[in-house]
Order: C-alpha cells, then structure tokens, then sequence
C-alpha cells in the first residue's frame, strides 16, 4: 500500500435548509394610548373666595360699628346714628369741606322717577324720604338743595316726593332750594316747584308740564297673522285699555272717561305750579330775596312743551340762572348762615347686602349694567308726567 494514499473525505452529514423570508411586511399595530392619571383637584379656588368672604366679614364687623360711632359724632346736634334700623341704609359723606359747623344737605333726583323698589328693597321715594328725615333731625343741617337731573315719571311717585318736600318745609322752616341739571322736565319739575327757589342752567331743558298715558295696540297685526282673541269680561269697561281691541270697538264714551282722568291730573300739575311758586314769593318777600313770579300767561305754555332754563325764568318758572354754587350760595342765603359743608347722604354698603344677594333667587335679583342712560320702562294703564323726549320709539 502506497503510504502516499489519502482516503477520500467521507459527505458530510445534510443540513436543514434556512427558513425562507416572507415576501410582504407584518401587519402594522398602532400603539394603544393610556390617558395619564387625573390630578387631584386642589381647591385653590374656592380656598381664596372662602379667604376673601372672610376677610369681608371681618371688615364689615369693624367698620360698620365705626360708622354708627363717627355719625353720632357728626350728628351731635341731632343724635341720629348713620342709618334707620328699618329704612334705607345710608351714610354721611362730606362733597366740600368749607370748615364750618352748618351743613347744606344735597338730596340728589336723578332718574326716571318711579315707585318700583330696586337695589336693596327701597325705591326712590324710601330713600328721598330718609335722606329728608336725616336733613331734619340734625340740627346742624340748615338748608338743603335738591340736586334734579330727571326726565320725571310716574305720577304717584313724583307726588309723594312733592309731599315729602312741602311738609319738610312746613315742619323745619329749613329752606330748600332746587338746581336742576341738564334735564328737569315733567315730574322733574314737579317735585321742584314747592321749593322756595328754583336755579338753572340757562340751557337746562324743563318745562313739559303735562300728563301722558303711553300704549300700543296689537290688534291689526294679530288679525294679519290670525290671532284672535278671547275675552270675557264682567262689564262693558273692563278691557277699556286693552292692547287687543279694534280701533271701531273703542267707543267714544271709553276716550272721554280716559281723557277726562288725563284732565284731572293735569289739573293737579298746574295747581303744583301755581301753588309753589305762589308760596315761594311769600317766603321770600320779607327776607329782601325777590323770586321771579310766575307771568299772566305762564298756562299757555303748560301745553307740554320743553323750555330752556332761559325761557322758564322770563316766564317765571325758575328764579335764577346757575349751576350747583349759584343753589349752595343761595341756600345759605335763605339759611343766614356765612358758610357750610356740602353733605349727602349715600347708601351704605354692608356685607349683609353682599350675602343677601348672593343667597337670593334668579327672579330677586338681577345684575344691570350702566350704560349712562336709564330708559323709562312705561307700563299700560299708568298716568305718567314724563318728558316726551324719553319715550320708547
């Protein structure tokens, strides 16, 4: 045997073949989304109205004693605390500072003049009635000025506040004198004429010495869109005012009794005039101050008519021709007195009011917002002395 011979190299042992690739991609999956945990509410919130709330209250326990002692303070002459216990609240505030120990108080008539209670549960008439009453007990007020900014309003409201004037008058002897603003009309001027002097801008706008009742009637356009209605009555007048008669149903006996009760206050309006201005002249004749007495024919333009200040003094509807200085400087005057404070009494928050009207239903209260304008909300049926100029169109 050849030593040079190799044996041949035995095959080797078969192996799995590898696996093949697949022609085409796996199915994509998206990845689930987990929403993180939700945080802890904190309460930071409602933590700083509590803090506020409290803090509030806490004031208002301090404060609120303070103005009782300082009004007593202040009304030493008279001993009134600063508010009435059962009417509105209100608090002395100082307007001019003239260093004196007299007092001319300011009661201020802004507004459509109504009976409606608004704000804290009081209406105008309330709050002009406790602002008199403060001007009276306290012996170092010595005259008070009507501040009148008002297109007038409703005719029972505007009496009341007459009244209110008259008898305050009557009782105290403290004169009042009216300054009207840039609007002094109608009621305006009502609730104006039982003052002893009357100033205004020469380009104040009054006058409109009348009555109106204001209203519409629906009746043709609910017969253009088939409204019909129903009405059962107890007598023939009983639906007299209503917004829903045709024009041919409204009887001539119905106009007269409606004109005739239009009359009658417009009766009562110029005897206001006649009677107050008349007083005036009388109050002043001895006292070397000459008001200017209404002229011969002063009714022929108690039409309903406006006036400028100017012309309402030629005619002897105002005194004097002015703005809020003229009417201080003539209140001390009449007072007799060298020098005054100015004063008003304004409403007095408390935290109460605050708490009341957040614990108050929708329909107690609403939230309004200044405009600069306070639009006359006439309801059917009501007698108003209101200046045309303001009426809805």
């Amino acid at each position: 045997m050849d030593d040079n011979f190799t044996q041949p190299p035995q095959n080797p042992a078969p192996t799995q073949p590898p696996p093949l690739r697949p022609t085409s991609q796996p199915a994509y999956t998206p990845p689930v989304y987990v929403p993180p945990p939700p945080r802890a509410k904190s309460g930071t919130g409602w933590k700083v109205v509590a803090i506020l709330a409290c803090a509030l209250f806490l004031c208002s326990l301090v404060v609120n004693p303070l103005h009782v002692l300082f009004g007593m303070m202040e009304g030493a002459g008279g001993g009134l605390p600063t508010h009435n216990a059962v009417g509105p609240k209100l608090q002395e505030a100082l307007l001019k500072d003239n260093d004196s120990k007299n007092k001319i108080a300011v009661v201020p008539i802004e507004g459509v003049i109504m009976s409606q209670k608004v704000g804290r549960g009081f209406s105008m008439v309330d709050v002009v009635e406790e602002q008199l009453r403060r001007a009276e007990h306290d012996k170092s007020v010595k005259a008070v000025v009507l501040k009148v900014n008002s297109p007038g309003g409703e005719v029972l409201a505007s009496d009341d506040i007459y009244k209110l004037i008259d008898q305050f008058h009557a009782r105290t002897g403290k004169p009042v004198v009216a300054s009207m603003g840039s609007l002094a009309a109608s009621g305006g001027y009502y609730v104006s004429a039982p003052c002893q002097w009357i100033v205004a801008n020469e380009l104040t706008i009054t006058g409109s010495i009348g009555v109106i009742m204001h209203g519409y009637n629906f009746r043709g356009l609910m017969d253009k869109v088939g409204v019909r209605p129903e009405v059962f009555k107890s007598g023939k007048f009983k639906d007299m005012l209503s917004p829903d008669k045709r024009e041919e149903d409204i009887t001539q006996e119905e106009r007269d009794m409606i004109q005739s009760m239009v009359n009658e206050t417009f009766e009562k309006f110029k005897s206001v005039v006649a009677e107050g201005r008349g007083n005036a002249v009388k109050k002043n004749a001895g006292a070397g101050d000459a008001n200017h007495p209404l002229a011969e024919n002063w009714a022929q333009y108690a039409d309903g008519r406006v006036l400028s200040g100017k012309e309402a003094l030629k005619l002897g509807f105002v005194d004097e021709l002015g703005n809020l200085d003229t009417a201080v400087a003539r209140a001390q005057k009449l007072a007799k007195i060298p020098d005054a404070n100015l004063i008003e009494y304004q409403p007095l928050f408390d935290i109460s009011d605050l708490f009341g009207m957040l614990g108050q239903s929708g329909e107690a209260r609403t939230l309004k917002i200044d405009v600069g304008f306070d639009a006359p909300r006439l309801q059917m049926g009501r007698l108003y002395f209101l200046c045309p100029l303001v009426l809805p169109r």
